[in-house]
This record gives C-alpha cells, structure tokens and sequence, in this order.
C-alpha cells in the first residue's frame, strides 16, 4: 500500500508537462484574439488590399530612368 501512495505522491508532484501546457494555453489565446482581430477589421483589410491593388494596377509600366 505504501508503495501506491508513493506512486499517486510522485505523480502530483510530477510538474514536467506543467510548462508546455502553459505555452500551449498562450498560443491558444493569442490565436482567438487575432482571429477575432481579424473578423471585426475584415472591411477594412480587404479594402486597405483593394487600394494597393488598384494603385499597382494603375502604375506605369516603365521604370523611372526609362524615356
């Protein structure tokens, strides 16, 4: 009996996975924020991408130095 109470006791105080599930729990969070980030902002990043489009688009084709 007392070699299982020595087996449950090792077990408790057995921290080893203790800080990658803390990373994992900080990719986690950081992962919802930016996605919820990027669903309030969607208007406003596919309109920011539409203007640079529109503005390459718009660009002359020769360089600068070209006549």
């Amino acid at each position: 009996m007392s070699m299982l109470k020595a087996l449950i006791e090792r077990f408790r105080n057995d921290e080893s996975g203790q800080g990658l599930v803390e990373y994992v729990l900080i990719i986690a969070l950081i992962a919802i924020g930016l996605t919820a980030i990027m669903l309030v902002m969607r208007n406003s990043i596919g309109n920011t991408f539409k203007n640079i489009s529109d503005t390459l688009d718009s660009a002359p084709a020769a360089s600068f130095g070209a006549s």
